[in-house]
């Protein structure tokens, strides 16, 4: 009888938590206790319906509950529906995204033969140009949840604690599969040379230490927008480095047309090239929703290129500000 509660608390406390494999795991174990006991049609039955479960399981992003007592401040828990079709970005750019993808979806027979998927990886450009959609992107494909740690928040907040709240951070990334989306990453990994604060550089060799460490049960994320303060040693540290860019006119037409869909039917992209040089994904994504919504509010159905050339000129404008 007391492996029997032992089991009956095991599966409560796998279903809480959301651990679908530790619930079958545990149901599984209480099938074979019952073959030991000469229960065997139960113990069939009940793993018929585990296997039966696991096959008709739809595809769903991996539930999990909100980050509770000192995780809860330092993770945002999020679990993003932006798609890769959502993504515009340069060609090879593009193509290094779907590897990482391949490669997790494939990491099974990676892990089988060996080798590791890749999993430590940082993301370097100007702000507003994929970074933290490509993670978001990560995430829904993978059927993940995203947790945000903003590093800047986190050194400021905890200052003299921080290297204990990664091990935190770092523990339950071993133990909850996600992609770990580390922002701010600059906050944390300037020139090591150049940085006279001795609890920043025990900080940033914590980082280093718990990255080197970090299994490839999930994904290690860290953004930057100053690719030049940062130690040289950290990009050996990561299994990818993605460089990003401002949007030349082809994709930044791809972005603003992908935001207004069939509201922008008609247009003569070409004609707005200039009107978008310099702008990012995120200002331009912000430039058609604006066009979009004073057409709409203004009862139209269709927005013109004088509509969408306003909105960029005043991102341009909101920009140089």
């Amino acid at each position: 009888m007391a492996g029997s509660g032992e089991h009956v608390k095991a599966l409560v406390q796998s279903h809480a938590s959301g651990d679908d494999e530790a619930f079958y795991s545990v149901a599984l174990q209480v099938a074979a206790q019952a073959a030991r006991q000469g229960h065997h049609h139960l113990a069939a039955d009940l793993k018929a319906a585990v296997e039966n479960s696991r096959a008709e399981r739809p595809r769903k992003v991996t539930s999990i509950a909100q980050p509770r007592g000192d995780l809860s401040d330092l993770v945002i828990a999020s679990h993003p529906t932006v798609s890769l079709k959502d993504l515009v970005l340069p060609e090879d750019l593009a193509a290094q995204v779907q590897r990482i993808l391949v490669e997790q979806l494939q990491r099974k027979n990676l892990l089988d033969h060996g080798f590791e998927p890749a999993h430590r990886l940082l993301f370097e450009g100007p702000p507003g140009t994929g970074k933290t959609m490509t993670a978001a992107v990560l995430a829904h494909e993978l059927s993940l949840p995203l947790l945000t740690i903003r590093l800047d928040s986190l050194m400021s907040k905890f200052m003299g604690e921080t290297a204990g709240k990664l091990r935190l951070i770092f523990d339950s990334a071993d133990a909850q599969r996600g992609v770990y989306l580390f922002d701010e990453f600059d906050a944390l990994g300037g020139d090591r040379a150049g940085n006279d604060v001795g609890e920043a550089r025990r900080i940033l060799n914590s980082f280093l230490v718990f990255l080197e460490n970090s299994s490839s049960e999930s994904m290690i994320v860290a953004a930057t927008n100053h690719r030049s303060i940062l130690d040289r040693a950290l990009f050996r540290r990561f299994d990818m480095v993605l460089d990003y860019a401002l949007p030349d006119a082809k994709q930044s037409a791809a972005v603003v047309r992908g935001r207004l869909g069939s509201l922008a039917k008609g247009i003569r992209w070409t004609a707005l090239a200039d009107d978008m040089a310099g702008l990012s994904h995120a200002d331009l994504v912000r430039a058609a929703e604006s066009a979009a919504k004073s057409v709409i509010l203004a009862g139209g159905t269709k927005v013109s290129a004088d509509d969408i050339r306003l909105a960029l000129k005043s991102r341009q404008a909101a920009s140089l500000g």
